[in-house]
């Protein structure tokens, strides 16, 4: 019995990841219309909408609306970045990134799943880490790095994520969930895996 009781927030979690991705793709299509002086309100309102969800993360009944709106949200916010990059990359080079990624992303976190290692030692580190790596991403934005140091940022951008990524899968494995922290769970698992892909994005983009 506890074997299944433990089994049933997963499915529950993967069609919530699903249904989650869906509203992210839509919220990605309609980034194209919006106008981008409100794109940086719009990351103003994303930022808002985690904070809330981490003092709220406990109340189902506004989790997973928290959660649909910060997907469609983020997925405006997405679109310029990525429009972006294919403007400089090219569209085959993103769409190679994108599904490299998201294969590399998978096989972390079967990896972790599968072996059962515990990464959550690296709770810590990771938290300090993404400090840094906020305050180098500010610090550019005042004195834009020149190709060696953005090579080094964006590498090390990439190391944080998959930290982060092998993180929260023990997180899940070792500690297990509820209904009620799925929709914080599904933000963190986009997260590791969209900061991911924006670094390795940059860190192609490199002079």
């Amino acid at each position: 019995m506890e074997h299944v009781q433990y089994q049933k927030p997963y499915a529950k979690l993967f069609i919530a990841f699903f249904s989650a991705l869906m509203i992210a793709f839509v919220g990605f299509y309609a980034g194209q219309y919006v106008p981008p002086a409100y794109f940086l309100p719009l990351i103003f309102v994303e930022l808002g909408l985690i904070i809330a969800m981490i003092f709220l993360r406990r109340k189902k009944a506004i989790g997973y609306p928290l959660m649909f709106t910060f997907m469609f949200v983020s997925g405006c916010t997405l679109y310029p970045a990525i429009a972006m990059y294919i403007s400089q990359l090219g569209a085959e080079t993103v769409g190679k990134a994108i599904v490299i990624t998201a294969l590399s992303f998978a096989g972390i976190a079967l990896y972790t799943v599968i072996s059962k290692h515990d990464f959550r030692f690296m709770g810590g580190f990771l938290f300090i880490s993404l400090f840094v790596l906020i305050g180098l991403g500010i610090a550019n934005i005042f004195v834009p790095f020149g190709g060696q140091m953005d090579l080094i940022y964006s590498g090390f951008g990439i190391l944080v994520f998959v930290g982060y990524t092998l993180y929260d899968f023990s997180r899940l494995t070792h500690e297990g969930f509820t209904d009620e922290d799925i929709p914080m769970i599904i933000v963190s698992i986009y997260l590791d895996f969209v900061n991911l892909l924006l670094f390795v994005l940059r860190f192609l983009n490199r002079d």
